[in-house]
């Protein structure tokens, strides 16, 4: 029976959560999973261009690394699907949504330094070695920073908001003498009888009027 109760902020039991959290997690796949195809496309198809048989050693190594790592991130991206297709109507999904969230995660990390190979790849072709190394490095650490680091930073400042409006709401109201209460002692707080009353008649002479 507990875990038909209502359990999180949205009024959502344990099932419901794990349903929509299922639902999220598959929309954000489909976005990532364009990526991984338009990358993993170009990948295949480069060696088939008549310009292929011109690659250097480290070129070549670039790139098959570069295939491999793609190849991966399909498959980590896609892995959820065949995890849920694989224990559907099991009562796993709470389950399935925790590893397939890490699976994500996992696949995000892959994705990143399969960008980084493909671009390292293609500027060392077109411009040098040295072009190359730079755009590679500049993709890997855009993605770093708008990947790992940025929703960090939105993290830590809607934690920071958060503890600054817990703070005013403790620090407003009438004060209790010389001791301030807390916000959510302050309701427990019960003035005198006469102090009601006084108020109450207030109330209504004011509703009168």
């Amino acid at each position: 029976m507990a875990e038909h109760r209502p359990c999180t902020a949205r009024n959502e039991t344990p099932l419901q959560r794990a349903d929509r959290n299922l639902v999220e997690l598959l929309q954000e796949l489909r976005v990532t999973q364009t990526g991984v195809q338009i990358l993993f496309a170009f990948l295949l198809s480069l060696a088939f261009t008549s310009r292929f048989e011109d690659l250097d050693t480290v070129q070549c190594v670039t790139y098959v690394i570069t295939l491999l790592l793609a190849v991966l991130a399909a498959a980590l991206f896609t892995a959820p699907a065949a995890l849920h297709r694989s224990l559907f109507q099991q009562g796993a999904k709470p389950r399935i949504v925790q590893v397939s969230s890490r699976l994500a995660t996992i696949g995000l990390s892959v994705l990143v330094f399969a960008f980084s190979g493909s671009v390292l790849l293609v500027v060392d072709v077109t411009t040098g070695r040295a072009g190359g190394i730079a755009a590679g490095a500049a993709t890997f650490l855009v993605c770093v920073g708008l990947w790992g680091l940025l929703p960090r930073l939105v993290r830590r400042a809607g934690l920071r908001k958060e503890a600054d409006a817990t703070g005013e709401t403790a620090e407003e109201g009438p004060d209790q003498g010389d001791v301030k209460v807390p916000a959510l002692l302050r309701r427990t707080v019960r003035q005198p009888s006469g102090l009601r009353g006084a108020a109450a008649h207030r109330e209504a002479s004011a509703r009168h009027r």
